[in-house]
């Protein structure tokens, strides 16, 4: 589905080059040699609006998304349109990489902005394939690339553990632990509003939101919106 307004890579501000040197896909690779990279990619600059899809389950993708500004979600649905959130993907990370490394893979989720968003879309068959320089850099990336997969495989696997969970209770708790380990503190913000925490955790909103009331009461926890702090 192509949606979003697009422009071209080299209209990349030196805020958003300073996201990209920052993060994972690009570790260790100069500012230099980014600005380069990205036109061997064949790199362009996509906004969405609020709640526009970026990706739709059913099609296939040959490009990895870097959100250089906003935030999307990952999103799977069932037959009955119940939504199930994947992963929430923030300014500086990626989405896609699986899908897009293996050829023809459908979609089997929908990418959605969450607020207004700008990303920037990579051709994964120039990132696998080297360029007939052999540049340093572009070797650095492949690296980078099997870094991130793995990262990601961790992080679905760390969902796994939430959802295993048999009450909501337990749940949450997983999450708020899991996230304040994540922070390395007991004070932290999650990604997500409520109905976006119940369904990533799949669970009722209101009995979450009771059983958040609950373990407020107790003093196990304070909450205030999407901002934690877990008490001993």
């Amino acid at each position: 589905m192509e949606q979003g307004t697009m422009s071209e890579s080299y209209d990349i501000t030196e805020q958003e080059l300073d996201r990209i040197e920052k993060s994972l896909l690009f570790h260790g690779i100069s500012r230099k040699d980014i600005r380069a990279l990205l036109k061997c990619l064949m790199a362009e600059k996509r906004t969405y609006g609020k709640n526009e899809e970026v990706l739709t389950a059913g099609e296939t993708a040959d490009s990895i998304g870097f959100v250089l500004d906003g935030t999307v979600s990952v999103e799977k649905d069932d037959y009955w349109g119940n939504r199930n959130i994947m992963a929430v993907i923030r300014q500086g990370e990626t989405y896609a990489e699986s899908y897009a490394c293996v050829p023809d893979a459908v979609l089997g989720v929908t990418v959605r902005s969450a607020a207004q968003t700008v990303i920037l879309e990579m051709k994964v068959s120039r990132v696998l394939t080297t360029c007939t320089s052999a540049c340093a850099f572009h070797t650095r990336m492949i690296h980078n690339l099997l870094s991130l997969v793995a990262s990601r495989n961790l992080y679905m696997s760390d969902k796994i553990t939430f959802l295993s969970q048999r009450t909501t209770r337990e749940k949450l708790l997983s999450y708020l632990s899991a996230e304040s380990q994540r922070a390395g503190s007991g004070t932290f913000d999650i990604p997500f509003n409520r109905q976006q925490l119940a369904d990533y955790l799949s669970v009722d909103r209101s009995a979450m939101s009771n059983e958040l009331c609950r373990l407020r009461d107790e003093g196990i926890l304070k909450f205030d919106k999407s901002h934690f702090t877990l008490l001993l």
